[in-house]
C-alpha cells in the first residue's frame, strides 16, 4: 500500500492549524524574510555551474548571513541537484531548504525524496507555471481553465507531502490581471502557503511592480491566508528597485541572488536590497533580520565559487567601494571616512577604506601611506613623489615599492644636490 502523504500523517485539521499560526506569525512581525536563490536561479548563469560542495559552503555562509529560505535546487533536472539537497540535511538547520518544481507529480515526487530526513517545518517546494499568453499559447498549449485545473491538482498534491507549499505564476508581469488573481487565489484554496509574483522578463518598472503587488493584495480575497514573495529579474537595472517598492506595499518575502547573478542580466541582488533596508529603516520601517557583517564575505565567495567575478563598482562587494584615488575624497576619508562613504566598511564586513595611490591623489593621501611605509618626508619631500607620480605613464601601478622608489630617488636627489 503506497506511504501516506504528511496531512494523513499528521492529520488534515492540525497541519493547517500549524499553517495558518505560522503565516500569521510572519504577517504580524512585518519581517522581511529573505529566500536566496543563488543555488537554483542564480547558478542559471552561463558558467556559474557549482558543484554539490560548492552549494554547501554557500549555503553555509546564507545561513549564518540570517537568509529565511534556501531555494536549495531543482530535483528533477539531475541527480547533482538531489545530491547537493541531501548533503544540506541536517548540516542547514536554520533556513528552510526548497526544492524547484513545475506543475508535475513527478517533480514534487522528485521533490520529496531529496529533501528526505529534514524536519517538516523545515522543508517545502516552490511550483511554477506559466500563466501568460505567450506561455500558455507557445509554450504549454493550454487554455486558462486548463492552467487553474494544473496548478489547483498540483498545489494540492504537494500539500499532501508538504507543511510548505509556494506557488508562483511564470511571467507573472505579462498576464492578464484578473486571471493572475483566479490563479492565486486557487493556488491558496489548493494549499498554497507563499504566492509569488516573478517578473520573469524583468520589464516592470518601480511604479508598476508596486501596482501589481497592489493589485493582488486587494483582488485576491483569500491572500492572508498566504505570504506573498516578489522575484525580480534585472533586464532594466530595476530589480533591487522594484523589489524595494514592493516591500513598501506589504511583501513578506522577497527571493534575491548573491551578487544578482543569474540568467540574461541576473537578479535581485540580495546584499544591495539588505543594506538599502537597513540604511532606511525610517523610509521602510520593516526589520529585515539579515547579519550585514557577513555579506561582502559572502559576495566573494559566491564569486570564487561560480567563477563570476565581481566588477570593481559593484555595491557592497567591489573592490571599489572602499577605495578611491581621488586627492578631495582621499583627503576627507583620512579626517573623517564617513565625508565620503554611505556606511563604514565593517558594516558589510570588508577589510576596510584603500586609499590608492596615483595621478589624482593629493599631497596628504601620499604622505599617509608613506608614512604606513615608514618612510619619512618632509612637506617638499612628499610633494616632490606626487609629481614624480604624475609624470608616470598612465599604465603604471603606483605600489608600494613604486612609491620606496620614488622616495628613494627624491631623498638622493636632495642628496646630490
Amino acid at each position: 500500500m503506497r506511504k501516506r502523504g504528511l496531512l494523513g500523517r499528521l492529520g488534515w485539521r492540525v497541519s493547517h492549524m500549524i499553517k495558518d499560526l505560522v503565516i500569521g506569525h510572519h504577517r504580524r512581525s512585518d519581517v522581511v524574510l529573505f529566500s536566496d536563490t543563488t543555488l537554483r536561479d542564480g547558478e542559471q548563469m552561463p558558467g556559474a555551474t557549482l558543484e554539490p560542495g560548492d552549494k554547501l559552503r554557500i549555503a553555509l555562509a546564507l545561513e549564518a548571513a540570517g537568509v529565511h529560505s534556501l531555494d536549495a535546487g531543482f530535483p528533477a533536472s539531475s541527480r547533482a541537484d538531489i545530491e547537493a539537497i541531501q548533503q544540506m540535511i541536517g548540516v542547514i538547520k536554520k533556513p528552510v531548504l526548497t526544492a524547484l518544481c513545475r506543475t508535475v507529480r513527478g517533480d514534487i515526487d522528485a521533490a520529496d525524496e531529496a529533501l528526505t530526513g529534514n524536519p517538516p517545518h523545515k522543508r517545502g517546494v516552490s511550483l511554477f507555471c506559466g500563466t501568460s499568453p505567450l506561455h500558455r499559447e507557445h509554450k504549454l498549449q493550454k487554455s486558462k481553465a486548463e492552467i487553474v485545473r494544473l496548478v489547483a491538482e498540483s498545489v494540492a498534491y504537494a500539500a499532501e507531502r508538504f507543511l510548505i507549499v509556494a506557488f508562483s505564476p511564470e511571467d507573472a508581469s505579462r498576464t492578464e490581471r484578473d486571471f493572475l488573481c483566479e490563479v492565486y487565489r486557487e493556488a491558496i484554496d489548493a494549499g498554497a502557503t507563499t504566492v509569488g509574483f516573478p517578473d520573469t522578463v524583468g520589464i516592470l518598472t518601480p511604479a508598476k511592480a508596486r501596482d501589481f503587488i497592489r493589485h493582488v493584495q486587494d483582488h485576491v480575497p483569500n491572500i492572508n491566508r498566504a505570504l506573498v514573495a516578489v522575484h525580480f529579474h534585472n533586464d532594466l537595472g530595476l530589480a533591487v528597485a522594484n523589489t524595494l517598492e514592493c516591500i513598501k506595499e506589504g511583501a513578506n518575502v522577497v527571493q534575491c541572488t548573491v551578487n544578482g547573478i543569474g540568467e540574461r542580466a541576473g537578479n535581485a541582488a540580495l546584499e544591495e536590497v539588505a543594506m538599502a533596508l537597513t540604511l532606511h529603516e525610517d523610509e521602510f520601517g520593516r526589520p529585515a533580520k539579515i547579519d550585514t557583517t557577513k555579506l561582502a564575505p559572502l559576495c566573494r565567495l559566491v564569486a570564487e565559487l561560480t567563477g563570476i567575478g565581481l566588477t570593481p563598482n559593484k555595491p557592497v562587494g567591489g573592490a571599489n567601494i572602499f577605495a578611491t584615488e581621488a586627492g578631495i575624497h582621499q583627503d576627507g576619508l583620512l579626517k573623517n571616512p564617513d565625508t565620503y562613504l554611505p556606511y563604514r566598511p565593517e558594516q558589510v564586513g570588508a577589510d576596510g577604506v584603500r586609499l590608492v595611490i596615483g595621478r589624482h591623489s593629493g599631497r596628504r593621501a601620499v604622505a599617509h601611506r608613506l608614512d604606513e611605509l615608514g618612510v619619512i618626508l618632509d612637506d617638499d619631500g612628499v610633494l616632490a613623489v606626487l609629481e614624480a607620480i604624475k609624470r608616470l605613464p598612465k599604465d603604471r601601478a603606483i605600489d608600494d615599492d613604486t612609491l620606496r622608489e620614488l622616495a628613494r630617488t627624491v631623498v638622493d636627489d636632495k642628496v646630490t644636490g
